[in-house]
């Protein structure tokens, strides 16, 4: 009986060369290069960078509720509108929240009970209650919110991260989104838009099989010499096109792609956790789906260097996702779900000592509005000109409330906080001016923040 040994790379080229599927004088060059997945172009778009300037964090996790959280339910408490249930005010007539509100931690941050485990954590959040979009429609909205345009799919924050800072582990994507529904606008919540594809993220859905295809079907061995292979004319075609960056960044794509087979199933297997671990995200080992493995995975994603990870809440088992029109008890549904993981996560992160340079943000396209032109109206419908988000951990300073809405929540008053001052401040925490990221497309330099944008300095800490 023989014993048939795996092949060395060089065997297989001369066996290659023999059988006339490749040139003797192009056999010298592959045999004299030797190609890895992470050398292949010449100008990796995925490099780590440094930043613009000392960064307070080195990586952001997004958490975004979509379908638009009522403010005047869960994060500003307001008063007057409790005592004025039903009363006429304007064209509506106001409605009061079926949630109590509460102080959870020692803080004077005020929560509602939507979000007691949230709330017990406020001395490390800063709760921006006076945030404003343009246009309170769900596809536009969700287009502002992560790409900065209400008329265009342009790249999400999570791209424009990856394109100004690179990435430190080159087999795993810079910006990656967990999410087990599309939200409203699809995939445009993580789409490179005109940056390169390689900056595009990379869409992971809670399930049996995260990442379909991950799984290697050939030896290590046998795949490193297919890939050596097929590097070694990507690099020819390089050479031959001077170097095109638009190529150079599909082929880095394909080259990550590669990568992951050797890092994903390491981190998409949780059965190492310690059971306390576990417990703060309210799961067991064999959980493969839901919020609180979402929040786990995004810890996981964070420690082994991916940029940016976002997490959407788009669905649940009996009710769509936050857009609360019919009844606003609904959202109890959806807080259920995310209270105890979200909380988890920062403790988590605050006791491996990431929380400091880890940037946490909690956000949803726009709020709901405070009235109905119906007195018997349960639902709330959608509202831009006032809600709220929070930011946690790389340099926010924690326990503190930023902005506020007049008495019934329709508007912001003092402090107010738009889209672009949202995603200035988050680029500045990580260590990028928003006013200098930009790309040049279409004869024109774009940016994140198109053509305003303040960092909201007094949540700094």
């Amino acid at each position: 009986m023989s014993i048939r040994r795996p092949q060395s790379r060089r065997t297989f080229l001369q066996s290659l060369a023999g059988a006339g599927l490749i040139l003797p004088g192009m056999l010298h060059e592959m045999m004299a290069e030797t190609i890895s997945p992470r050398q292949a172009a010449p100008d990796n778009p995925l490099a780590p960078k440094a930043p613009m300037f000392p960064a307070k964090a080195k990586r952001v996790i997004f958490l975004y509720m979509s379908g638009g959280v009522s403010h005047v339910d869960t994060f500003d408490p307001k008063p007057k509108l409790q005592a004025n249930h039903r009363v006429a005010y304007k064209d509506d007539f106001l409605h009061a929240s079926p949630y109590k509100f509460s102080r959870y931690s020692k803080c004077d941050t005020q929560v509602s009970e939507l979000f007691p485990h949230v709330g017990a954590m406020m001395e490390d959040i800063a709760v921006i209650r006076s945030m404003k979009n343009d246009i309170p429609n769900h596809p536009q909205a969700v287009l502002q919110i992560h790409g900065g345009s209400t008329v265009e799919t342009r790249p999400s924050m999570g791209s424009w991260m990856s394109y100004g800072l690179g990435t430190v582990n080159q087999e795993l994507p810079s910006f990656m989104v967990l999410a087990p529904e599309i939200p409203y606008g699809g995939g445009a919540a993580w789409d490179s838009s005109f940056l390169p594809a390689c900056h595009q993220g990379v869409r992971v859905i809670p399930g049996e099989e995260a990442i379909p295809n991950i799984t290697r079907k050939t030896s290590l061995e046998i795949q490193g010499m297919d890939l050596g292979m097929i590097n070694f004319f990507n690099n020819r075609n390089l050479a031959d096109h001077d170097a095109d960056k638009t190529l150079a960044a599909r082929v880095k794509t394909f080259e990550t792609a590669a990568g992951m087979q050797n890092q994903a199933p390491d981190v998409f297997d949780i059965t190492k956790e310690s059971d306390a671990t576990l417990a703060l995200y309210g799961i067991n080992r064999d959980t493969k789906k839901g919020f609180g493995w979402q929040c786990l995975m995004a810890r996981r994603l964070a420690e082994r260097g991916v940029r940016f990870v976002e997490l959407i809440d788009a669905g649940s088992d009996k009710y769509n996702n936050w857009d609360s029109h019919l009844d606003i008890k609904m959202h109890a549904t959806q807080a259920r779900k995310v209270d105890q993981p979200i909380a988890g996560l920062l403790k988590d992160l605050k006791s491996r000592g990431m929380l400091e340079d880890t940037l946490v943000v909690w956000t949803t396209e726009f709020g709901r509005r405070p009235g109905d032109s119906s007195p018997d109206e349960e639902g709330r419908t959608h509202w831009s000109k006032a809600y709220s988000s929070w930011m946690a951990g790389g340099g926010i300073k924690g326990g503190i409330v930023h902005g506020e809405t007049d008495d019934f929540g329709y508007e912001s008053v003092k402090d107010t906080v738009d889209i672009h001052d949202f995603q200035a401040t988050i680029l500045n925490q990580m260590g990028l001016d928003h006013k200098k990221l930009t790309y040049r497309h279409a004869g024109r330099d774009y940016r994140l923040t198109d053509v305003s944008g303040r960092v909201v300095k007094e949540i700094l800490a």
